[in-house]
């Protein structure tokens, strides 16, 4: 294997230094350290090194939707975007809900991901909500999943996530849970307030997402589970799971970037690319998942990456898909919203986007320390540079980002997977892949 040596890098946004990558493994951290014959140096002055970003909650459509995403792209925009490991979503066709459709996610990941491909396994058979799939199975798959979720459906019966969340602990599995009550959102469009009615779009009640997640923090309690909400993003969501945690309940949440961004006022428009699930909300509600992910109630930044062709979004809102991609802007909408205001320190940002997904998702290779004997997952960025969003140059199939036009702060320079570059001086390393 190639052997680089990373000069003058800001390690976690504090202490300059050179990382030496030997063989996938960081083998020496110090100042001026000595480059080995053949060693290829990469000058990172001015860049902060991060350790390789781990995303809990991506959607790469393959197998069965295809025009959308692949894993091949939707790794390359996660290594755009510093991502070294993504959890693969399992809303695919056919449904992840079996050991061969994960076994088979896993293998895509091997042979063609910039990045490490970690299969999520659906809680229900086709994400019906009527019958537990073979969670068992999935966990003993080569793929060993941790991680389940019917995300873009809610597992709506209690007595079906009860079984859900004892069944799991057998092989310290966590259920992640799309905080919806669908009885309270059938045709929710956006979220509800004052301008819903303005608008005339059925509203999107905060009290949806809250049910659900009070609900379901008890049955945890109950059980003695793990939980993990997907998506948190009220103000009501965010004090439910601070009380949880005050008592000692084994739950994780997260927050995805556009809802630290974007408000419910976009809506306006009636432009489709800002139509998501859940809802972007009010500022109030912006303003409070901010301050639980600084305050460590919310314990990730989770893309929600959600590819969907053109023909699905350029249409009336009403007929739009749900959902946007994320994984090239991710770091940047963290640095303008949390970094930039002196939320989040940098070190702080290795947390919520590294440590404590790779922690909830099982992925004991990833979200490691940069320090000698550790993987060689090293993202470098310079959050200096400016950019303005371009669809057209995503790497993804799919251009439904809602920040189009927007200037962003920082720039991913470097991505390294197993000590080898996925991404270098900006741009993809064409032959690398997992």
């Amino acid at each position: 294997m190639s052997t680089y040596i990373i000069r003058r890098a800001s390690v976690l946004g504090e202490q300059v230094a050179d990382l030496l990558l030997e063989d996938g493994r960081i083998t020496a951290v110090g100042t001026d350290l000595d480059a080995p014959e053949g060693a290829t140096e990469v000058d990172a002055e001015g860049l902060v090194a991060l350790p390789g970003l781990v995303d809990l909650h991506t959607h790469l459509r393959e197998p069965g939707r295809e025009d959308a995403e692949t894993v091949r792209t939707g790794t390359r925009a996660a290594a755009r975007g510093g991502f070294t490991c993504v959890h693969a979503m399992a809303n695919t066709e056919p449904v992840a809900d079996t050991a061969g459709v994960v076994e088979q996610v896993w293998r895509l990941g091997r042979e063609h991901g910039y990045c490490d491909v970690q299969p999520v396994g659906a809680v229900t058979i086709g994400l019906a909500g009527e019958r537990l799939a073979e969670l068992g199975a999935m966990a003993d798959s080569a793929a060993r999943v941790r991680v389940f979720s019917d995300d873009g459906k809610c597992v709506w019966d209690p007595v079906l996530m009860r079984r859900a969340l004892e069944y799991v602990k057998a092989f310290d599995g966590v259920v992640a849970q799309h905080a919806q009550e669908p009885r309270l959102t059938v045709d929710a469009q956006m979220n509800e307030g004052p301008l819903s009615g303005e608008l005339g779009l059925a509203g999107w009640p905060a009290v949806a997402e809250e049910a659900i997640v009070a609900r379901d923090v008890l049955l945890a309690e109950h059980v003695g589970s793990r939980l993990h909400v997907c998506h948190l993003s009220t103000r009501g969501s965010v004090e439910l799971v601070r009380w949880a945690k005050s008592r000692g309940i084994d739950v994780t949440a997260e927050v995805t970037p556009h809802h630290l961004l974007l408000t419910d006022d976009l809506v306006r428009s009636y432009d489709p690319i800002y139509k998501v699930n859940p809802p972007l909300r009010s500022a109030d509600d912006v303003a409070a998942v901010r301050e639980g992910l600084a305050d460590g109630t919310i314990d990730i930044v989770a893309t929600d990456h959600a590819p969907h062709p053109m023909e699905d979004k350029d249409c009336e809102w009403g007929a739009a898909a749900f959902g946007m991609i994320g994984l090239e802007t991710a770091l940047s909408i963290v640095q303008q919203t949390m970094v930039d205001t002196g939320a989040l320190t940098w070190a702080r940002v290795a947390e919520v986007m590294s440590a404590n997904p790779a922690r909830i998702g099982r992925v004991s290779e990833h979200g490691r320390p940069l320090a000698a004997g550790e993987p060689a997952h090293v993202v470098l960025y310079d959050p200096a540079a400016r950019r303005v969003v371009e669809p057209r140059d995503t790497a993804s199939l799919s251009r439904n980002t809602p920040y189009a036009g927007r200037e962003l702060p920082g720039r991913v320079v470097a991505t390294f997977l197993h000590g080898r570059p996925t991404v270098l001086g900006g741009t993809l390393v064409e032959e690398a892949h997992a």
